[in-house]
């Protein structure tokens, strides 16, 4: 199977990152996690992450950087992980895809659960360095 490209969409807001947790129509619902999404055909990563941030939370983001790459615990997709940030507007979820929102601190973001493996390693060893 062909691996597919993904963007992780870690949206800033001073100190804090926003986290959703996964809705009923989305595979492993019930998932902590930053706003994810495939990268669509003639699509860029930056619009990506502006779009899929918009889709699943309603938020305007400005990408900032890419930050990190790494691949789903199945091998189906390339984590493509940018920065972006959204300074202002009202988090409103897609009630499909996202469950739960909450502004957290990187440690706020560790104790949740659950989380996948790949976004601990994230949070523990790459968003520290930057």
């Amino acid at each position: 199977m062909e691996q597919r490209d993904a963007i992780v969409a870690v949206v800033l807001r001073g100190e804090r990152l926003l986290a959703i947790r996964r809705g009923p129509a989305v595979a492993r619902p019930g998932y902590w996690q930053p706003v994810s999404g495939k990268v669509e055909p003639d699509e860029t990563q930056e619009q990506a992450v502006v779009r899929e941030v918009h889709e699943e939370v309603g938020l305007v983001v400005v990408p900032e950087a890419k930050v990190w790459e790494s691949e789903t615990d199945d091998h189906r997709f390339r984590l493509h992980w940018w920065t972006a940030r959204a300074d202002t507007g009202e988090v409103l979820p897609d009630p499909g895809e996202v469950a739960e929102t909450r502004w957290v601190t990187p440690p706020e973001f560790l104790a949740l659960d659950p989380v996948f493996d790949g976004d601990r390693a994230f949070f523990e060893r790459i968003l520290p360095r930057l």
